[in-house]
């Protein structure tokens, strides 16, 4: 006869005691907000004082989460949520009723090429082998939105593959794209942490023409490798011509504000094959 084994834990799980609470009897003491569980009561949780409680919780919840589906490294998609995919781009130029509503739709023409290209890279990214205990690298991770996000996350389902998508709730209404895998579709309150996740796993970003939220993430990482925050990694500028007409790159250098070397940490960019070839030449796994 065997000895019996000790229980694994002696308290019981916050989950039981959570539907415990469910059956209480009612009186003036239950039915207070004070006897609420703390972990159950929302208005406790939301006040300002809670707010390193809920830094934790967004920290916590993605990464459990992405470790339970056996995620060990991302490819980033960073763009713009503006630009059209081709099919409904000129829609824009005949929507448009002004010279500068014609001047911008079509600049976002001009753009709209580079969907088809961040669809064509994550469909590449997704064909990577997955580890023999089933870890998955270079999972298609993109801020869940539309335009080049949605092309990315696109780009992976063409494949059959899981793709993940970190929205954030802002004033005006935001929903992921169709294409994130639900299991992978996180909702974020705070930037700052959104931007942690987009990083905490990222193995090479592609960064795509974009606005001001492009610009924070894209500088954000230049910043982390320039300070040896993080490990250099490839960082894959799209659209040389956009990038050079809004930013001035070598100027920065000239200035003496960046090093020359700093021009580096980049690598231009126009097709998912030149990025891959940059990916496999940064890592030497092609």
């Amino acid at each position: 006869m065997t000895d019996p084994k000790p229980p694994k834990r002696i308290f019981p799980e916050a989950k039981v005691d959570a539907r415990a609470a469910e059956h209480v009897p009612s009186s003036p003491q239950t039915e207070s907000e004070a006897y609420k569980l703390a972990f159950q009561d929302n208005d406790f949780l939301l006040r300002p004082d809670l707010r390193p409680v809920r830094f934790q919780l967004e920290l916590l919840k993605p990464e459990l989460l992405m470790n339970e589906a056996k995620i060990a490294s991302t490819f980033v998609f960073y763009g713009s949520a503006r630009v059209p995919e081709p099919e409904k781009a000129q829609a824009l130029l005949e929507a448009a009723r002004s010279d500068w509503d014609r001047k911008v739709a079509e600049r976002l023409i001009a753009k709209s090429k580079y969907y088809d290209e961040a669809r064509k890279l994550a469909q590449r990214v997704s064909r990577f082998p997955v580890d023999e205990d089933g870890s998955r690298h270079f999972v298609v991770c993109s801020g869940g939105g539309p335009s080049f996000m949605e092309a990315a996350n696109r780009g992976a389902c063409d494949e059959g593959k899981e793709s993940i998508g970190l929205n954030i709730v802002l004033p005006h209404e935001q929903l992921p794209n169709g294409y994130v895998t639900p299991d992978l579709s996180f909702q974020f309150h705070y930037f700052a942490l959104r931007k942690m996740h987009f990083l905490l796993r990222a193995r090479a970003v592609a960064v795509f023409p974009g606005g001001f939220g492009t610009f924070d993430e894209m500088f954000e990482l230049l910043t982390l490798i320039q300070t040896g925050k993080v490990r250099p990694l490839p960082i894959l500028l799209f659209g040389r011509e956009f990038w050079e007409r809004v930013v001035d790159f070598p100027g920065l250098a000239e200035e003496g504000v960046i090093s020359p070397h700093d021009l580096d940490l980049f690598t231009w960019c126009e097709t998912a094959e030149e990025a891959w070839d940059a990916v496999c030449r940064h890592y030497e796994v092609c």
